[in-house]
């Protein structure tokens, strides 16, 4: 998938990616809609940042969790 476009399936893309990715447990809480497309390059920076580790720590997820949460709406 091209990510180069910043489009709302893009963002939902990256956010289904991180879900899994992380194992999320409320996924509710990362709703494509809830993203605004300005938002969009600092997602993509989170998204590729998880995609290139394999594994996470409890403190790196707490962190990840929180800037996602203040790159919503």
């Amino acid at each position: 998938m091209n990510l180069e476009a910043n489009t709302r399936d893009n963002i939902e893309y990256m956010l289904e990616a991180i879900k899994t990715k992380l194992q999320i447990v409320n996924a509710a809480a990362l709703n494509s809609k809830s993203f605004d497309t300005d938002q969009y390059e600092d997602l993509r920076d989170i998204y590729e940042m998880i995609e290139r580790k394999s594994s996470f720590s409890v403190s790196e997820l707490d962190a990840i969790v929180t800037e996602l949460g203040k790159l919503r709406k």
